[in-house]
């Protein structure tokens, strides 16, 4: 769309909470509601992202252009009234983890064991959710105590916190290393690295393509993104 606003400005609002103006106007949320949040950080950088999009007024913005936002907006109104069905979705990445399926290859096996190892032994100890590992691409059923462990694990996170594990596990194919990072265990670029041994290994030997590279830089933005906003949050 036409970018129709000069200057975007956080403000604070009521009860603590802070807002974004256009122009002194509120910035709205697609459902028609006001943006607020309670971190002045994240509306600081929701402003900055307004300023930037579409570079001056009468510019082309365009919806990449504001992912806060766009994060912001998801934990507002869609997540925050029935936090449920985030809950249940990123929990079932807890039944196929990327940590638990093994390469029949010896050398890329060795290589998954040293990463990913103590990713498990972590899920183990610090959620109660120890999880079987199988060699091959067949679903392997998870004790069902351990997946109810990892989903428990997820529905401690808040409205934010849920919409950030929704931008990083997807992009992580982990939701192990979703609640790793979500719960400072690791971050974004390490996070990213463990989620792709498995790619880096077979380059090694087949070589990189430029599709298959701007896939993975796509994924590592998103997952520092998600540490992003968290970071804002905390903030």
């Amino acid at each position: 769309m036409k970018r129709f606003w000069e200057a975007a400005l956080a403000i604070p609002r009521h009860e603590g909470d802070y807002g974004v103006v256009l122009d002194g106007r509120p910035l709205r949320l697609p459902g028609g509601s006001i943006l607020t949040t309670e971190s002045r950080a994240l509306a600081e950088a929701i402003a900055e992202e307004w300023h930037r999009a579409g570079g001056a007024k009468g510019g082309e913005m365009r919806q990449e252009d504001v992912p806060l936002t766009r994060i912001l907006g998801a934990v507002q109104e869609r997540i925050a009234p029935d936090p449920k069905p985030m809950v249940e979705g990123l929990a079932k990445y807890g039944e196929t983890d990327l940590l638990c399926y093994r390469a029949e290859d010896h050398r890329l096996a060795t290589r998954q064991a040293e990463a990913w190892n103590p990713l498990l032994e972590w899920a183990a100890l610090a959620l109660g959710a120890p999880l079987s590992i199988t060699q091959g691409l067949m679903p392997m059923p998870q004790a069902p105590e351990s997946l109810a462990a990892l989903q428990a694990a997820v529905a401690r996170h808040d409205a934010a916190g849920l919409a950030a594990l929704g931008v990083a596990v997807p992009a992580l194919g982990s939701l192990v290393l979703g609640l790793a990072l979500s719960l400072g265990r690791l971050d974004a670029e390490e996070a990213h690295r463990l989620a792709i041994v498995d790619e880096v290994f077979q380059e090694e030997f087949w070589g990189s393509d430029a599709e298959t590279a701007a896939r993975r830089a796509e994924r590592l933005d998103d997952v520092k993104l998600a540490a992003r906003f968290i970071a804002l949050m905390a903030d």
